[in-house]
């Protein structure tokens, strides 16, 4: 079993930043691959970013490339979501999720991930 516990939501105004984390705890596990999808209300659940462990592909949505970075940090298990020039549209729970197996799923399938966190909330004011 691997938990992820998300933290670094919050209210931001439009054009504002936000950094989100993931820590993923756990016995014996590897991870492959970290992603960040997110839910707005009455909406179904949308790939934002991810990132393979060794930190040398990433891939992004659309609606956020170019505002939005992923990383990770290896030592702690960790993966970060930078999030710039954020949008009213922008407004979801963000949720993280871990991928403990190689898998030919792309990375933004929700298939490729085998836990997911709790969610945080951003809410993102005009």
């Amino acid at each position: 079993q691997v938990q992820l516990v998300e933290s670094g939501g919050g209210l931001v105004q439009a054009g504002g930043s936000l950094r989100l984390s993931c820590a993923a705890s756990g016995r014996s596990f590897s991870t492959y691959a970290m992603g960040w999808f997110r839910q707005a209300p009455g909406k179904e659940r949308e790939f934002v970013a991810a990132i393979m462990w060794s930190g040398s592909i990433t891939d992004y949505a659309d609606s956020v490339k170019g505002r939005v970075t992923i990383s990770n940090d290896n030592a702690k298990n960790t993966v970060y979501l930078q999030m710039n020039s954020l949008k009213p549209e922008d407004t979801a729970v963000y949720s993280c999720a871990i991928g403990i197996r190689k898998s030919s799923w792309s990375m933004s399938e929700v298939r490729r991930y085998d836990f997911w966190g709790q969610g945080t909330q951003v809410t993102v004011s005009s």
